[in-house]
């Protein structure tokens, strides 16, 4: 009788472990954009960075999938966003609009994003915010690096 306890629980344990590995695996929520290494150091002191030396500034720089937006959201912080729109990557390309608070899809979906809450999609049909890169700032030496 202990026998057949066993082997009714590892039979148990081994069908529900191959069902969270079977459900895990077809995310069907995977934000479209690709996964490209981004290793990029900007030196804030650079006259072509000066647009990043107050709250708000933005400038676009090569790299990721279609190029990256940098925004200055305070003093001490910077966010890097991929320019890919997430709901068409293959035409979709954000700009920041008036506000300087949003980036919008202007070529493709329209969708808007907004760059201060890690570009969440703030109106338009993406389902997906914009794709983010980790920004480290060093104060000392103005040097901003942007990596994933």
């Amino acid at each position: 009788m202990k026998i057949g306890y066993i082997n009714i629980k590892t039979c148990f344990s081994f069908v529900l472990l191959l069902n969270l590995f079977l459900f895990s695996s077809c995310d069907e929520n995977k934000n479209p954009i690709p996964t490209v290494y981004v290793d990029i150091y900007i030196d804030l002191n650079d006259t072509q960075y000066y647009d990043l030396q107050s709250v708000g500034g933005y400038v676009y720089i090569t790299g990721g999938v279609n190029g990256i937006l940098i925004y200055r959201s305070s003093a001490d912080e910077f966010r890097a966003y991929d320019r890919t729109c997430p709901y068409d990557p293959d035409i979709g390309r954000v700009i920041v609009n008036d506000s300087r608070l949003n980036a919008v899809d202007s070529v493709g979906c329209k969708s808007e994003f907004s760059l201060l809450l890690d570009g969440a999609v703030s109106q338009g049909p993406s389902q997906f915010p914009l794709k983010a890169y980790t920004c480290i700032y060093d104060i000392n030496a103005q040097i901003l690096h942007i990596k994933n």
